[in-house]
């Protein structure tokens, strides 16, 4: 009995270690962020731009604003002890193990934090979140937007933090997360830019509505791709041909995911995601670009029979790829099995087709002359592309060859000894019938 009860409270024990390690591991998993501070420099006026400020900070994450108390506040010596920070997440969006590199790692993530001044937006699927008569003295506290990047471009995170004035406990009232910083695309596929949401559901906000806006922007030209108030139920009416949201994921669980229907060329570009809670809002940034490989051909096709001496002209077309980046070549294989680089030929400039698609050829003179072709072999069209590398090859035949070949020379003395014996076997039969009838003669003459 004694054995049975000393057991029992050892597993009592070994549970409870258990549970503590288990506890500890997860609080331990979110990761102590390296920032920079960044804001405008106070005193600066006029039409410039304002010069700004950065200063090293350190962010102390956790899911629970009880565990920061055995957080350690000594900060580094290269950082201020006014720029530490404890950030409560209950989402865990800053434990992303994208923002919490390997011992010893070169790749950061990277991670700014900027001073926010919540405030009403006047665009026309924002504003009737601000219509009601909302008191702001829950606005009246400081206020932070970080943006963070993880490595390996692997999740992009922008949130809205909220603090007591003077204080440095802040709460995460807004996350707006991105799985697909960078994306690569076919032509003529679906494309899903990930971009979800989370609202702290104790902040007074939540519950208030919210909407969600999609922006393109390239080479210094934007567009409203899409627009969605959420308070009203109503997309905008700027709303680009093939671009939806999934409204029902969007409602229950923050999915404001852009789907394009259909990736075409023009859709390459940075996609901006923005969501607005009344007052405050937070966006992350993709980047989009549509990767489709070239199709090749070779004229003419099959080449000509070419002879010694012959210049033979032959032109690799490419094709219906995106982007511009295109390395074409050629290769040629002999009949040995050996293959050789003849370079790139005469490559012409890039033209661009009704779909914004691109193509461009390469032309390569033959001279068989100057070049050793033996008697052909195969020649090849390679096109390096960002989105595979592609061939296309054709036979290529020299007649008349001055040096006959092992093998041809075995051939042709097959071909005289069946000809010498054609020629023997028609000899003897001419002569044996000469026989014959010259013996019937003369038996006739007797």
């Amino acid at each position: 009995m004694t054995n049975i009860s000393t057991i029992y409270k050892l597993s009592l024990v070994a549970v409870t270690c258990f549970i503590q390690a288990c506890s500890s591991s997860s609080s331990s998993s979110c990761p102590v962020l390296e920032c920079w501070f960044v804001q405008e420099k106070a005193g600066r006026g006029g039409g410039l731009t304002a010069a700004t400020t950065q200063e090293k900070s350190l962010l102390y994450i956790s899911t629970d604003a009880n565990s920061h108390s055995s957080e350690s506040q000594r900060a580094p010596s290269d950082i201020s002890p006014d720029r530490v920070y404890f950030i409560t997440d209950p989402a865990a969006t800053l434990c992303h193990h994208s923002l919490s590199p390997p011992r010893g790692s070169i790749q950061k993530p990277q991670c700014e934090i900027n001073p926010f001044l919540p405030q009403p937006s006047d665009l026309k699927w924002v504003a009737p979140l601000t219509d009601s008569a909302f008191s702001p003295v829950y606005l009246q506290a400081d206020w932070f937007s970080a943006a963070l990047h993880g490595i390996n471009k692997e999740r992009g995170i922008s949130n809205i933090m909220r603090a007591p004035t003077a204080t440095k406990e802040h709460n995460v009232i807004l996350s707006v997360t991105s799985k697909t910083v960078s994306v690569q695309a076919r032509l003529r596929k679906p494309v899903l830019l990930d971009c979800g949401f989370w609202v702290d559901p104790s902040s007074p906000l939540s519950g208030l509505g919210f909407a969600v806006e999609w922006r393109y922007q390239f080479r210094g030209n934007g567009r409203l791709v899409l627009a969605y108030d959420g308070k009203t139920d109503r997309l905008a009416d700027t709303q680009e041909e093939g671009a939806t949201l999934d409204i029902e994921g969007l409602h229950e669980k923050g999915n404001a995911s852009l789907i394009l229907q259909e990736a075409k060329v023009r859709h390459s570009g940075t996609y901006i995601c923005t969501v607005y809670l009344p007052y405050l809002l937070a966006q992350v940034v993709l980047e989009l670009e549509i990767v489709e490989p070239p199709s090749l051909s070779i004229h003419p096709s099959p080449l000509p029979l070419a002879v010694p001496g012959q210049t033979l002209t032959v032109q690799c077309e490419a094709s219906g790829f995106a982007p511009l980046s295109l390395e074409l070549s050629w290769e040629f294989k002999g009949a040995d099995g050996k293959s050789r680089a003849l370079g790139a030929g005469s490559v012409t400039g890039h033209r661009q087709a009704w779909d914004g698609t691109y193509s461009q050829s390469s032309r390569l003179e033959l001279d068989t002359s100057k070049m050793d072709l033996g008697r052909g072999g195969e020649l090849t069209c390679v096109a390096v592309h960002p989105g595979g590398t592609r061939r296309a090859s054709t036979a290529l035949s020299v007649i008349g060859f001055s040096t006959p070949s092992i093998e041809d020379s075995m051939a042709m003395v097959g071909v005289a000894l069946v000809l010498y014996g054609l020629i023997k076997f028609v000899s003897w039969t001419f002569i044996s019938s000469g026989s014959d009838e010259a013996d019937k003669q003369d038996k006739k003459e007797k």
